[in-house]
């Protein structure tokens, strides 16, 4: 970690409250003790690069692309690490990168489809230290916090916590959202100013503040909060409760209290019920469709194999459409081999 001797120096931006987005008004240097920046120290060392090739039929590939590269983080002393899931999902094999250039194998332990955690472990024993696990509910107001990826450190801060809903049936009540923005997000960790860890790094964003702010580039990140409740079932069964959830297999989007189809994913239940690019969602088991939240928690509320009625308009005229919903895990691609 070349930049630990600076940290003290780099600027810092508060976090606001009631709903406000940071204000760069009110930044301080933060101040970094010997233990703080040696606690840092630990953290960056125990963030490793993580590369993976998915199988060649995996219907990710059309969106990840096959070869994935980002980071993960140290989080036991046997070397289980953490990471986003998106890196590993549906891989054939999987490299961690635990010093520049020295490559060793490891294999999923674990993936949450609900958080997009996913818990690798190392095929040889890795000699990295394991890092704390902090609080994202407690970051306080003007805490420094410290985005780590296996390429390069730097400060951040947190702009705001607030709901995010993905296009790809994906939703947070509470996710992290920090500037300024990094493209190496993907897995990255993120870091208080003790060294523990707080969030997984998962998006490059637009609008951290939100969209009733102005616009401010940065990360989205998945806060640590919610793997503490799921660590033990997650290294025990591979997966958690939350994660057995019906899947329709779409890509929306949300505008002006409207949810329109952006894309449908190859072999997916919605290709096969016939659902199209531009249609609008109006309504899901009868219940009206205003925004990707609300789509989202009425889809996962029934059984994960059932029938789902969606209320469609397409081209100005209203249709029915029936989607056999399926569970998400079922249709992943895995490996042939060991």
């Amino acid at each position: 970690m070349a930049a630990a001797a600076g940290v003290a120096t780099w600027p810092i931006v508060a976090h606001g409250q009631a709903g406000e987005p940071a204000d760069p008004s009110a930044a301080s240097p933060p101040a970094f003790t010997a233990d703080r920046l040696e606690a840092l120290q630990r953290a960056h060392v125990a963030t490793v690069g993580v590369r993976s090739q998915a199988v060649d039929d995996a219907t990710s590939n059309e969106t990840l692309g096959r070869r994935r590269e980002g980071s993960g983080v140290v989080i036991e002393a046997d070397g289980l690490v953490l990471t986003i899931s998106y890196l590993v999902l549906e891989a054939e094999r999987i490299e961690l990168e635990v010093e520049p250039g020295r490559f060793v194998p490891a294999r999923v332990v674990g993936l949450d489809i609900a958080t997009g955690f996913a818990l690798l472990r190392p095929l040889v024993p890795i000699d990295l230290p394991a890092v704390p696990l902090g609080s994202s509910a407690g970051i306080g107001r003007r805490q420094p916090l410290l985005f780590s990826s296996s390429d390069q450190v730097s400060l951040a801060a947190l702009v705001m916590q607030r709901p995010f809903s993905g296009s790809w049936e994906y939703h947070l009540d509470a996710a992290l959202f920090t500037a300024p923005a990094r493209t190496d997000h993907s897995g990255a960790g993120l870091f208080n100013a003790d060294g523990e860890l707080v969030g997984i790094g998962s998006l490059v964003v637009r609008d951290a503040a939100g969209p009733d702010h102005p616009p401010v580039p940065g990360n989205m990140f998945v806060p640590i909060d919610l793997l503490k409740p799921v660590l033990a079932e997650l290294k025990s069964r591979g997966t958690t409760r939350a994660s057995l959830r019906a899947w329709l297999g779409v890509n929306c989007a949300e505008r002006a209290g409207e949810v329109r189809v952006l894309r449908v994913n190859r072999d997916s239940p919605a290709e096969a019920a016939g659902l199209q690019a531009g249609d609008r969602i109006v309504a899901i088991d009868g219940q009206p469709v205003r925004d990707l939240a609300g789509l989202y928690k009425t889809l996962w509320t029934g059984a994960a194999e059932r029938d789902v009625r969606l209320a469609v308009w397409r081209e100005g005229s209203p249709i029915d459409v029936t989607v056999q919903a399926v569970d998400r895990q079922s249709m992943l691609r895995r490996s042939r081999g060991i």
